[in-house]
């Protein structure tokens, strides 16, 4: 079944995504979960999206935002009793879909160094890890995939 991606705007939108089911947020990749770290991420050009199953339930969230020719992603995991079904492959490609509309050349990825399920699916998806790491805590893996 395809994932819906709503962008949350509003506190109401937001708090939507939080309280739906928390337990899905818990391995964010680089800020707290909560109200004020997303308001925080959205201050900082981040955009934040539901990704719904059918209307009615949020399985993930994912953040996105425009740097230069950069598309930057993250997103949580999806949760449990929806994993393994693909949701995660429509999730890569709706990132790589949204770059190519904004004609950006370059998707970066950023996910949890232990994180070892996203290793594997950025690979699956041709993304390449860098090999420093970009977070000031060395916790945070940034992937780059070059776009056609």
């Amino acid at each position: 079944m395809p994932l819906n991606f709503k962008q949350a705007k509003t506190d109401k939108e937001i708090k939507e995504i939080l309280d739906y089911n928390i337990d899905a947020f818990t391995d964010s990749p680089d800020f707290t979960w909560d109200l004020e770290g997303l308001k925080k991420e959205m201050k900082n050009g981040w955009k934040v999206f539901a990704v719904r199953y059918k209307e009615d339930e949020v399985i993930a969230a994912i953040l996105i935002k425009k740097a230069e020719n950069q598309l930057l992603t993250k997103n949580t995991t999806v949760k449990a009793h929806h994993q393994g079904l693909g949701y995660n492959h429509q999730i890569k490609d709706f990132f790589e879909l949204r770059a190519r509309d904004l004609k950006l050349d370059e998707v970066h990825h950023f996910c949890r160094i232990d994180n070892f399920r996203m290793y594997s699916l950025n690979e699956s998806h041709g993304y390449k890890k860098l090999n420093e790491s970009s977070s000031p805590d060395k916790q945070v893996v940034e992937w780059i995939k070059y776009l056609d």
